[in-house]
């Protein structure tokens, strides 16, 4: 009786052996070794791909359908890397606000991560309430809302939570250096800032123009040295610039960004399975359709970017900045090579190399 009593104290070690401070500053105990866990976001892959050794979502029992949905191009590369991906169980289309406490429960998970995106008062709160009186832990991480202040701790609690430490500071220590030269940089040459005009979605929606005022891409487009002329326009992160209101602050960058795949002619083709000549030729495409923004001196003078949307939901935002430096600061940043940055992810982190296109200019008009 004695050593069975041990050995379930030791078993109930096991399951429930460390405590993670999450990114709100919740301790929350987990598992030591978590092997069935629900995530809130499916692209929460492009995370998990940074730390995880391998199939990054082989843990995985459970995420909503916003891969699928949202960015088929991954999906198609990944689920034929791993076929088993294609049997998770999808329960939700876009994030876990949609999905029932009892779904999730009648998976078995021991961990549930969630972006911090989703953490709202009401039924929010009431879905984390009740999986915790479940027995299910919930951690919270950040990689898209206040990417510069959260990356590098939600890295850091990713690693911890799945036993993946070292790759995980190894990954940190990588987005760090690169961070830290375009900061500093930018700090000792104090050059003048750019007015960037940033638009959202260019060519997906009828009318222009929506763009961010603060937080996440704004953030980005800031930390790299531009000025963003949103700025104070409205008080929510995202919002509605008119065409004209946009001719009238005269930007001198524009930046557009689009994920549309191979088979979307009428978009702004980006992403993993694009060719660089249709990103470029699908970006003219765009740009001509939008006829008061064409007469922009930006746009005409070839001062006009795309960047693949989905960068700025995680730690790949770095791969933003060193493409918006560049541009906002050509001479200063002219050793910059975010086409090597790229390949360097490739070779150090990423278990499917990623050989798309995920930033093109249209040329001079």
């Amino acid at each position: 009786m004695k050593r069975i009593l041990i050995l379930l104290l030791l078993v109930s070690g096991l399951v429930q052996a460390k405590t993670i401070t999450d990114i709100l500053q919740r301790k929350v105990d987990i598992p030591d070794n978590p092997q069935r866990i629900v995530v809130g976001e499916g692209r929460m892959i492009y995370t998990l791909a940074l730390v995880e050794d391998g199939d990054p979502v082989r843990r995985v029992v459970g995420w909503p359908g916003d891969l699928q949905r949202l960015d088929r191009q991954t999906w198609d590369r990944y689920s034929a890397a791993f076929p088993e991906m294609k049997k998770i169980p999808i329960i939700g289309n876009s994030n876990y606000a949609q999905i029932s406490v009892e779904k999730v429960i009648a998976l078995r998970p021991d961990l549930v991560i969630l972006p911090v995106y989703a953490k709202q008062e009401g039924n929010h709160d009431s879905f984390q309430r009740q999986l915790t009186a479940a027995g299910i832990p919930v951690i919270y991480i950040d990689t898209r809302v206040d990417q510069l202040k959260n990356t590098v701790p939600s890295v850091k609690i990713i690693g911890e939570a799945l036993n993946d430490q070292a790759k995980a500071q190894r990954f940190i220590t990588f987005y760090q250096q690169h961070m830290n030269l375009i900061r500093d940089r930018l700090r000792q040459a104090n050059p003048a800032r750019p007015r960037v005009m940033l638009q959202l979605h260019i060519g997906r929606h009828d009318g222009c123009c929506t763009t961010v005022g603060h937080g996440n891409l704004a953030d980005l487009l800031n930390f790299a040295g531009g000025e963003n002329i949103a700025v104070g326009r409205f008080g929510s992160v995202f919002g509605q610039l008119s065409p004209e209101a946009v001719l009238a602050a005269d930007p001198e960058v524009f930046l557009a960004t689009g994920m549309a795949g191979p088979d979307q002619a009428q978009q702004l083709q980006l992403g993993p399975q694009v060719s660089a000549a249709a990103a470029q030729q699908s970006f003219a495409r765009v740009l001509k359709r939008e006829t008061l923004l064409s007469a922009l001196p930006a746009i005409r003078h070839g001062k006009a970017l795309a960047v693949w949307h989905n960068f700025y939901m995680s730690p790949w935002h770095l791969l933003d900045v060193e493409v918006f430096a560049k541009t906002f600061h050509p001479q200063l940043f002219s050793d910059l090579d975010p086409a090597k940055t790229l390949d360097e992810m490739n070779r150090q982190f990423l278990p499917v190399p990623e050989t798309g296109t995920y930033w093109t200019t249209a040329g001079k008009r």
